[in-house]
C-alpha cells in the first residue's frame, strides 16, 4: 500500500466488520492473441534512444536515479547487520510490503543480488507470517524503529511482487546460492491456495472473479484495487510458477486486460483507486472514489503487459492515445495528480503523508504517464520525464519513496531494463 492513509487501525476495522460490497459480474475472458512483443522477441524497445538520447546518458540517468533512493542522503533504503535491509515510506515512518517488494523489483532487474537478498531476509524475518490462518502472507507494515507490525493484515499487492521478484530471481540466478528463491515463491503460492475463508483469511486473487482482491481479508476480498491488476505477472505466474494453476493465472491476466475496460473512463481514460470487480468505482469510509495515488500506477501496469505480451494492443493503444490527450489538456507541464474520473477538479484530495493535502503535478505521475511511450509514442511526456527531477516541491514536500520508486521504475521501462526474466540457459 502507499499513500491511502488506511491506518493499520481502519483496515483492521474494515476487516473484522466485513462490510458487504457489491461485487458485480466478473468480465468474462477472451482468448487474446500476442504480436509483436517482447517476450516473443527477446528485444526490449529503448524509448529514451528512440527519442535522441545516447546510451551513456541513458545509463547514467538509471544509475543516478537508483544511486539516489538505495545510496544517496535521501535514500528509502536502509541496511541492518550483515545480512538484511529494508526499504521505508519515509513520510509515514513505515516499511510496507509495497516498497520492499519493489525494491526488490529494483533489485532483480539490475542484477542487485545483494540488495535483492537482504530485504528478502528482512521481509521473512519481520514481516511473513510462518503460522496460523495467515501462514505465508506478510504484514503489510512495520514500525522500523519500534520492531513491530503496526498491522498483521495482507496487502495483496505487496504479496503479488514478491512471488513475481521471487520467479525471476529463480530464473536469472538459480537455487543455491543461499537462498531458494523457486521454494520461497511457492511457500507463498501453496499457502494461498490454501486459504479457504478460515480465520477470515481469503486467497489474494478472488477465485470466483479471478481478480486480485484488495485485501485477502474480510469484506475487502470481495472488490479490487486497479492498480493491483498486473497481466504481465499473472502470465510469468503461468509460466514458473507450475503449482499446478497455470490455466487459471492466464485466465486472470485476461479477465484484467477486460477489466480495464471497464475501469477506465471511455474518454479521459481515468480509473478509480478501487473498483468493484466490474469496473465500478468503489468509495470507501476514508474516501470518495477517484483517480488519486494507486492510479497512477494503471498506465504503467498497462504500458508492461503491452510491451511484454501485447496480447490487448487495439484497446491499449486506444488507452494511451486517450489518456495522453487527457493530461496534455491538462498542461503537460502542469497536470495535477488527482481527478474525477471525467476529469473535474475533485472536491475530496488525500493527503500524501501527516502533513500534507493538495494537488500538485507530481513526478511520479509524470513517470507512469511517460511510460505509456512504450504503446503509443508522444515524446513531449519522454522528454518532459527526462527533464524532470526527485526534489522537494515548492511547499516542501518530498517524496522519494512513492515519487521516487514509480520515477526508477519508469526510467527502467523506458530504457528498455525492466524485462520478464527467463531462466538462464547453459550452453
Amino acid at each position: 500500500m502507499n499513500l491511502k492513509l488506511k491506518i493499520s487501525f481502519l483496515l483492521l476495522a474494515l476487516c473484522l466488520t466485513g462490510v458487504a460490497q457489491e461485487a458485480g459480474n466478473a468480465p468474462k475472458t477472451k482468448k487474446l492473441e500476442s504480436s509483436g512483443a517482447s517476450f516473443h522477441s527477446g528485444k526490449y524497445r529503448n524509448v529514451f534512444l528512440e527519442a535522441g538520447y545516447s546510451q551513456n546518458e541513458i545509463d547514467k540517468k538509471v544509475e543516478k536515479a537508483y544511486k539516489d533512493l538505495f545510496e544517496g542522503p535521501n535514500k528509502i533504503y536502509f541496511e541492518v547487520g550483515d545480512s538484511m535491509a529494508y526499504v521505508s515510506d519515509i513520510k509515514n515512518h513505515d516499511a510496507r510490503t509495497e516498497g520492499l517488494s519493489y525494491g526488490m523489483m529494483v533489485a532483480i532487474q539490475l542484477g542487485k543480488k545483494d540488495v535483492f537478498d537482504r530485504i528478502w531476509r528482512w521481509s521473512k524475518k519481520y514481516l511473513q507470517h510462518q503460522s496460523g490462518p495467515r501462514e505465508g502472507y506478510f504484514a503489510w507494515s512495520f514500525d522500523p524503529v519500534k520492531m513491530k507490525q503496526n498491522s498483521p493484515g495482507s496487502a495483496s499487492d505487496g504479496e503479488l511482487y514478491y512471488i513475481t521478484a521471487l520467479l525471476f530471481a529463480s530464473n536469472r540466478w538459480g537455487n543455491d546460492t543461499g537462498i531458494n528463491y523457486y521454494a520461497e515463491a511457492r511457500y507463498i503460492l501453496d499457502n494461498m491456495w490454501k486459504k479457504d475463508g478460515t480465520g477470515n483469511i481469503h486467497n489474494l486473487i478472488n477465485v470466483e472473479h479471478k481478480q486480485i482482491s484488495f485485501v485477502p481479508e474480510g469484506g475487502a476480498y470481495n472488490w479490487t484495487d486497479p492498480s493491483y491488476h498486473l497481466p504481465a505477472f499473472m502470465e510469468v505466474w503461468a509460466m514458473y510458477a507450475k503449482d499446478g494453476h497455470e490455466q487459471f493465472y492466464r485466465d486472470c491476466a485476461d479477465t484484467s486486460r477486460v477489466f480495464f475496460h471497464r475501469a477506465c473512463h471511455p474518454v479521459t481514460g481515468l480509473n478509480a483507486d478501487y473498483t468493484q470487480f466490474n469496473g465500478t468505482p468503489n468509495s470507501t469510509r476514508w474516501m470518495p472514489a477517484g483517480f488519486r495515488y494507486d492510479s497512477w500506477r494503471v498506465p504503467m501496469n498497462i504500458a508492461m503487459d503491452y510491451n511484454w505480451f501485447g496480447k490487448d494492443k487495439e484497446w491499449q493503444e486506444g488507452y494511451a492515445k486517450r489518456i495522453q490527450a487527457f493530461f496534455k489538456s491538462k498542461g503537460i507541464d502542469t497536470f495535477e495528480d488527482q481527478f474525477n474520473l471525467d476529469g473535474s477538479k475533485p472536491d475530496f484530495i488525500l493527503r500524501a503523508g501527516k502533513d500534507f493535502q493538495r494537488l500538485r503535478h507530481s513526478i511520479g505521475l509524470v513517470a507512469t504517464a511517460a511510460s505509456t511511450n512504450l504503446i503509443y509514442k508522444d515524446f513531449d511526456y519522454v522528454h518532459k520525464l527526462w527533464n524532470a527531477k526527485l526534489e522537494p516541491y515548492d511547499d516542501g514536500y518530498f517524496d522519494p519513496y512513492y515519487d521516487g520508486l514509480l520515477y526508477l521504475f519508469c526510467l527502467m521501462h523506458l530504457s528498455g531494463k525492466y524485462q520478464l526474466i527467463t531462466p538462464v540457459v547453459n550452453k
